[in-house]
């Protein structure tokens, strides 16, 4: 089963998001499952920076550019897994992030670049290079969004290629104004509302929705939330429509980079077996590393996001002043709205040796803040998976979510119940507001003090099960009922 995977990130080159773990992890698990996987990847700086070899495969006339597009072939550094390039510098090769210039604006001409993009996905599914062609073009967001639809005006005489569509998060459709469609190369006829058209405008993620044979999303909850309005983006109805084909498949995380037993940034590494001994020491380290005071017994918060109302970081600086007079400290690392970083900065100022505060990402300030950490936040007003959450219950921090999408798949809420019954591995609340947050952080502080009860749900934290094989196995099985009988 050879199967194209189109996706603009890939960790730990090219990344802005849980989009580029993800394309790092699951592919080497669809391998493991037999199916003979291929990445295409835009021609970004990142990429071609770390590629020492790129091999040429073939150059195309395109709609999108008067010279040849180059399509270059390369192996991952490290491993056997090869990789397409839309080798193309007026599109890609810039600074800044894969979608925006580095004031933070989005590229104005991101329609061409990501449209040129599925195009290229298309004409590979249409056997573009004479030496392999694809059973399956699997999708992921909505830079990838038209390449189903780029088929569907086209489509191989044969048939072949069958189209699966993820998604990671529906808050961001791909939205462009109408009159960008003839820079598209798309039929007039395909905005329409049985098409690309969204209220007036060309959505590249409503293409992905509408023309693939398949559907998935990242956890079963979220696949429910997204048909309902509040959830749904204004795509609700069609997601509805489509249910038959829309399956949530739980993300996983790679534990070999995630893995606190083997974890270079640790000075004491740990399992489940010696967790107690091992966080010691690496709330130590944390404590350290953001000037937090030493108090004994005190519950370490920590908290790695992107700092947007989507993320509810904002009820996390509101119940500030409540977490702080509780005794509880808070490590806090991310970037993202600059409303929010300011008045984070402030409040670590104003809270000096019980907040600490890191703006921009870390990679491994990252990881130890997992290690470090007692609970970590996850307070999201909706999170299609999320990992920080598996990242947490790998390093024995226990997440602290609100029950949404992923998030309630993953976390079981500490009741008396599930205590009693020995499943709980966090907390999660159901409201939207500071005093719910803050209810659930008092919830948390309490248990904390039994030390006992909180070690064993750390250990069973640490014992879930959230690689990447079961996933694999789950879209291995939509690939095999699409094409029963591949070619090859």
């Amino acid at each position: 089963m050879r199967v194209l995977y189109i996706t603009a990130e890939l960790y730990p080159w090219v990344k802005s998001g849980g989009l580029g773990d993800v394309a790092a992890a699951l592919p080497p698990a669809l391998v493991a499952e037999g199916c003979d996987v291929r990445l295409l990847l835009p021609g970004f700086r990142g990429f071609l920076d770390a590629f020492p070899s790129i091999t040429d495969v073939v150059r195309l006339s395109t709609p999108f550019a008067g010279e040849r597009v180059r399509i270059g072939l390369a192996h991952l550094p490290g491993t056997d897994s090869l990789a397409y390039l839309v080798d193309h510098p007026a599109f890609y090769d810039r600074a800044g992030s894969p979608y925006q210039s580095p004031d933070g604006s989005d590229w104005p001409d991101n329609h061409r670049r990501f449209g040129l993009f599925g195009w290229i996905a298309a004409e590979l599914a249409r056997g573009a290079d004479p030496g392999w062609r694809p059973d399956i073009l699997h999708g992921h967001d909505w830079h990838t969004g038209l390449a189903p639809a780029y088929l569907a005006a086209r489509a191989p005489a044969d048939g072949q290629v069958a189209t699966v569509f993820t998604v990671h998060n529906l808050a961001y459709r791909g939205l462009f104004p109408g009159s960008a469609l003839p820079e598209l190369a798309l039929p007039p006829e395909l905005f329409s509302i049985d098409g690309v058209e969204f209220f007036g405008m060309v959505a590249f993620i409503k293409a992905g929705l509408f023309y693939s044979h398949r559907l998935t999303t990242v956890s079963p909850t979220y696949a429910r939330e997204i048909q309902t309005p509040a959830f749904g983006w204004g795509l609700d109805g069609l997601l509805r429509a489509r249910a038959d084909v829309l399956t949530g498949i739980l993300n996983g995380v790679d534990t070999r980079a995630w893995d606190p037993r083997h974890d270079a940034i640790l000075t004491r590494p740990y399992g489940a077996g010696n967790a107690a001994v091992g966080k010691e020491a690496a709330k130590a380290d944390l404590r350290h590393r953001f000037g937090l005071e030493a108090t004994e017994g005190a519950m370490l918060v920590g908290a790695v996001s992107r700092l947007t109302p989507q993320k509810g970081l904002d009820l996390v600086l509101a119940g500030l002043p409540d977490l702080v007079a509780g005794g509880e400290q808070l490590a806090l690392l991310g970037s993202g709205d600059g409303d929010l970083e300011q008045a984070f900065r402030a409040a670590a100022e104003r809270y000096r040796g019980r907040l600490g505060v890191a703006i921009g990402y870390d990679e491994g300030l990252a990881h130890l803040i997992y290690a470090g950490a007692d609970v970590i936040l996850v307070p999201s007003r909706f999170e299609p998976c999320g990992l920080t959450q598996l990242y947490a219950l790998r390093y024995g921090a226990l997440p602290l979510v609100r029950r949404v999408g992923g998030l309630a798949d993953t976390v079981v809420d500490a009741t008396a119940t599930s205590l009693a019954d020995g499943v709980a591995t966090g907390f999660a609340f159901d409201g939207e507001s500071p005093a719910a947050l803050m209810s659930a952080i008092g919830r948390a502080g309490t248990l904390f003090r039994e030390q006992e009860i909180w070690q064993r749900m750390v250990r069973r934290a640490m014992t879930r099960d959230f690689g990447w094989a079961a996933a694999a196995r789950q879209y291995a099985e939509i690939y095999r009922a699409l094409r029963p009988d591949p070619m090859g």
